[in-house]
């Protein structure tokens, strides 16, 4: 059985979805060839599941190439953090010379060319980049995900959700790591299944002040100049910070007004299996 190439297959902070991409395949008897970017316990846990596991920097094309020997499908996903572009150069150009058929890759709910903020203008250029390559490339334009509420949380340190959202009626696009890796998942499994080759992913629309509820923590507005301080010391990453920083700043623009884009997605059902996880099933079961 040919393996399926899974990026990012280690797991992050930022919705693992890499990690529970590679989980679902083998469950469902998939050969699986998980690309780490270390060799440490994350890696040992998925050769324990069964996975062959690779090590390499995603923007090496030295290092992508081999990876992808027999390799006729493959998930990409990269962390918000610099180098997206020349790692989505490199894996495209392994997928095409590898002679790919799908390649699912995440993307952001707003990638367009004039989109608001340097990611999401990106993420629109991966895209382009896939397509080009001709290697059956689906993009999954993520909504925000659960996981960056949930670390939200954690950063405050006080158990709130602290955020420049402006009032607790704002209006935010969301969805579960998890949901994302099971429509990844649902289409490598089946490469029988025709989707639209841009794939918007919302699980759950939700204010500021209801999606604190759905933790159980009050919601609490913070001041973009103050939030952007703290966010570069309690992230580190300056890019990382840059990106959130803009999306909570389109988010607080346009406050509770509706948007196209502001849409709960059936897509997820479809090539997911089950309806989308609530933010409330999710802060319950962490």
């Amino acid at each position: 059985m040919d393996p399926v190439l899974v990026t990012g297959a280690a797991g992050g902070s930022q919705g693992s979805t890499g990690r529970l991409v590679a989980q679902a395949l083998l469950e469902r008897g998939h050969a699986v060839r998980a690309f780490v970017r270390a060799d440490d316990d994350r890696a040992a846990r998925l050769r324990a599941l069964g996975a062959e596991v690779v090590v390499g920097d995603l923007r090496e094309i030295a290092d992508v190439l081999p990876a992808f020997g027999g390799v006729r499908r493959a998930f990409f996903t990269y962390p918000v953090t610099e180098g997206l572009l020349e790692a989505a150069a490199a894996f495209a150009a392994a997928a095409r010379r590898a002679g790919v058929e799908r390649l699912v890759e995440v993307s952001q709910l707003a990638a367009e060319p004039d989109a608001n903020t340097h990611r999401m203008r990106q993420h629109w250029l991966a895209e382009q980049v896939f397509d080009g390559a001709g290697v059956g490339a689906v993009h999954l334009r993520a909504a925000v995900f659960f996981e960056n509420l949930d670390v939200l949380i954690r950063l405050s340190g006080r158990n709130v959700l602290a955020a420049p959202l402006g009032d607790p009626g704002t209006l935010v696009p969301l969805v579960a790591g998890a949901d994302v890796a099971r429509v990844a998942a649902g289409l490598l499994d089946d490469p029988a299944l025709k989707p639209d080759p841009v794939c918007r992913l919302t699980g759950e629309m939700l204010t500021a002040g209801e999606a604190a509820a759905a933790f159980g923590v009050p919601y609490v507005d913070v001041p973009p100049d103050e939030w952007h301080r703290d966010a570069l010391r309690a992230y580190g990453d300056p890019d990382t910070v840059r990106h959130l920083s803009k999306l909570w700043e389109i988010f607080r623009f346009l406050g509770p007004n509706d948007h196209p884009l502001y849409r709960v997605t059936p897509a997820i059902e479809e090539y997911g299996g089950r309806p989308p996880l609530t933010l409330r099933a999710y802060a319950s079961s962490r």
